[in-house]
């Protein structure tokens, strides 16, 4: 691994580091913090464990971390409540705040371009149609699991898990957020496979 990789790696984790100790404290409901950066505090601990035999490219890791921010973001004032999106929907008269849907965007494009790497570097996969539907599956499926796991928080919760649902009353919530995820997918795939494909010419197979 280059110098200036292993900077890079130390610098994300330190912005991750920080923002995550600012997001522990004093958030708007403990609970929904808790299942918000419930995917960052399982899935850093499997990059680190992992990092020794598979090493991302440099682009998936700034996209991981992005993601990470977005949840933790999230997490601390809750989806339907982040100021700057509640400033959007006041000033722009939209009839919700929008962060949750920013969030389940992300929540297709970066599991996009993990799942691209993982598949072109550890299967018989290359670049073309298949790849391209069967990443666009897997992201779909993710999101879907996900609105399940918040069917079952909601069921076991009721009421105290409102927030971490953040439907914010639209009774097509779901199917919406299913749909933005597949479009990060889609997006993170038309947009950045070129240069993706670029950077894992730099790193071994």
């Amino acid at each position: 691994m280059s110098r200036a990789n292993r900077y890079l790696y130390i610098v994300l984790l330190s912005i991750l580091s920080a923002v995550f100790a600012w997001s522990a404290i004093h958030p708007a409901d403990r609970l929904t913090w808790v299942l918000e950066v419930a995917p960052v505090v399982i899935v850093l601990p499997i990059l680190v464990f992992t990092y020794r035999t598979f090493v991302f490219t440099p682009l998936v890791y700034v996209l991981i971390l992005i993601h990470a921010l977005i949840l933790l973001v999230g997490g601390h004032y809750t989806y339907a409540e982040v100021p700057l999106f509640n400033w959007l929907r006041d000033t722009y008269e939209w009839s919700r705040n929008y962060y949750d849907r920013v969030g389940h965007f992300a929540q297709g494009f970066v599991p996009a371009m993990v799942a691209r790497e993982i598949l072109l570097r550890k299967s018989p996969l290359v670049p073309g149609r298949w790849l391209f539907f069967i990443v666009s599956c897997i992201c779909l499926s993710i999101s879907a699991f996900y609105e399940l796991i918040e069917w079952w928080v909601a069921a076991y919760e009721g009421g105290a898990a409102d927030a971490f649902l953040g439907t914010q009353g639209d009774v097509w919530d779901t199917q919406w957020d299913m749909l933005v995820a597949l479009v990060g997918a889609l997006t993170a795939q038309a947009f950045l496979a070129k240069l993706h494909d670029q950077l894992m010419m730099n790193v071994s197979r």
